[in-house]
């Protein structure tokens, strides 16, 4: 099983389930604030956004076709790394069911105030789409650093598809009972150690233009077996990231407690 493959399902579903979940909550809310006449427009909404990210995947592969260049790239990959890092802590913070529930209720009631089905259908829209177009730049950097357009990356995407129409009946059948704080801690982490790795792909395209300068780590030369760039600025950028994950984490940790105590208290 190919690093690709594995990643390409990873990105796929972890894009496809926080979609699903959007769309099952906020029918949820509909159906208890008797508006179940927003619903089509909510499905509606939903499969225009899939529409545009596919649409959007087709634009984005043929404006690059043929056009190969480091520097792009790098720029590319680098952005979808710190998107994978605002994701990974954005579900950090979205672990705790109850934040989760308080996110969605506040945009769902919001749909619901102006009182129009088309304010339910854009904001079905813009949940699935922003997944779109997340996956859609994923996807690129993905096949920009493990060598292209293989095999192992579409046979993971198919995987991924496949195992987003079995979450789409589980999550309708299941969805007050499903472990959301695993589900989100799994996935934050699987994308921070992607987002570190794109990190040094993305470094390496520098080097590759003789932007960055490069000085191999001779004893990190066994990285290069697992895709990793073994040279001492790689290496630093991707300590640092780690180490201010760590740092605003405990800080997050220590403030969310504290509030916690506090609301207690009071």
């Amino acid at each position: 099983m190919s690093s690709a493959f594995v990643q390409a399902a990873v990105i796929l579903l972890r894009e496809g389930l926080e979609a699903l979940l959007v769309l099952a909550a906020l029918a949820a809310y509909l159906i208890k604030a008797d508006a179940r006449d927003r619903l089509p427009a909510l499905y509606a909404g939903a499969g225009v956004a899939v529409l545009a990210s596919l649409v959007a995947a087709w634009l984005f592969m043929t404006l690059n076709e043929g056009q190969h260049n480091d520097l792009i790239e790098g720029f590319v990959v680098l952005a979808a790394a710190v998107l994978m890092l605002y994701v990974s802590g954005w579900l950090v913070v979205r672990q705790d069911p109850r934040a989760w529930q308080a996110y969605l209720k506040e945009r769902a009631e919001g749909a619901l105030a102006k009182g129009t089905g088309l304010a339910v259908a854009l904001l079905a829209f813009l949940a699935v789409f922003r997944e779109g177009a997340e996956t859609v730049l994923f996807i690129y950097s993905l096949a920009s650093t493990t060598g292209g357009w293989t095999a192992g990356l579409f046979a993971g995407l198919a995987a991924g598809a496949v195992g987003l129409v079995i979450l789409f009946f589980v999550v309708n059948a299941v969805a007050s009972r499903l472990p959301l704080r695993a589900v989100f801690l799994v996935t934050s982490a699987l994308l921070f150690v992607m987002a570190v790795k794109m990190i040094g792909d993305a470094i390496l395209e520098f080097q590759e233009q003789l932007i960055v300068p490069a000085n191999p780590v001779a004893s990190m030369v066994w990285l290069i077996e697992y895709g990793l760039n073994p040279t001492r600025e790689s290496l630093l950028a991707q300590g640092a990231v780690i180490a201010l994950a760590v740092v605003t984490f405990l800080l997050w940790h220590r403030n969310a407690r504290r509030a916690t105590t506090g609301a207690k208290a009071a």
